[in-house]
């Protein structure tokens, strides 16, 4: 056991990660002002869906522009940070305490009352186990707990308590991986079952699963994607039992120049989005 690496945490998966998709145009521009401190400027134009009690989709237009830093001391400390012409304020923080201990916090600030978030975890590696532990607004608390049982395989649990909505739960989770294929498996008493798989078919190729359902609301989600490298562009997308069809094309046209196309068909919700953008910088 004392050769074993820490295990990840189900959730983090590099090979199943999803596609940043968008409606509208977008255009990002990030400047090196050194090797550790960068600038980043961000045009989004496209509709903003609005809440409706209606199954219809309700979009008004919108245009914002994002302006944000991010300072990065390799590989212990990393400062984020982005803020909206409409007043929102999203910053990330972390850094390595030591060499098993890092600490993270998230914040989301925005002027509508009550929608504000924040949270901070800390994460303590051992030699094959990690554990960490959470504390959120609304008097959200949460602990995880993993463990590396093989090589491939890891167990683990997680608590939470919601102070502000009264509410509690547990979750367990199972995980194997080699270096061709991943296997997730999480089950929690709130009724959310989720099950995962990732296949390594090639260097440049990747094909995903998902099964997602609630067995106290009876809802069943199924899920397929794919990542697909070529040599100047990167194609993801997914497909799922809802109907819905997503890919994102990133197209490199130069260096420190890509061409970026966005599509996500609802069938079902009969709503369709379509977006491209450019992004300039490394």
């Amino acid at each position: 056991m004392a050769t074993m690496a820490p295990p990840i945490p189900p959730t983090d998966n590099k090979l199943d990660e999803k596609p940043d998709l968008f409606e509208g145009m977008r255009f990002d521009f990030t400047k090196m002002l050194n090797q550790k401190f960068s600038l980043n400027h961000s045009v989004l134009m496209g509709p903003t869906e609005i809440p409706s009690q209606s199954t219809e989709t309700i979009k008004i237009p919108t245009a914002h522009y994002e302006f944000g830093s991010t300072f990065i001391d390799h590989p212990r400390l990393l400062l984020w940070g982005r803020i909206l012409t409409d007043g929102r304020l999203n910053a990330r923080v972390k850094c390595d305490l030591s060499e098993n201990l890092t600490f993270k916090a998230n914040a989301q600030l925005t002027n509508e009352p009550h929608m504000s978030h924040g949270m901070i975890n800390f994460d303590y590696k051992g030699k094959d186990y990690r554990t960490q532990f959470q504390l959120g607004n609304g008097a959200l608390l949460g602990a995880s707990y993993i463990q590396s049982v093989t090589r491939n395989l890891s167990l683990g649990g997680e608590v939470f308590w919601a102070g502000q909505h009264r509410k509690s739960g547990v979750g367990y989770a199972a995980r194997y991986n080699t270096d061709k294929m991943v296997a997730t498996g999480q089950v929690a008493s709130t009724g959310m079952i989720l099950l995962s798989y990732v296949q390594k078919v090639s260097e440049k190729v990747s094909l995903a699963s998902e099964l997602m359902c609630n067995y106290l609301s009876r809802d069943v989600t199924a899920s397929f994607g794919y990542d697909y490298i070529l040599r100047q562009c990167r194609l993801r997308g997914k497909i799922d039992s809802n109907g819905c069809v997503a890919a994102l094309l990133e197209e490199r046209l130069n260096m420190g120049l890509n061409f970026i196309l966005s599509a996500e068909l609802d069938h079902r919700k009969k709503d369709y989005k379509f977006g491209f953008g450019l992004t300039v910088g490394e």
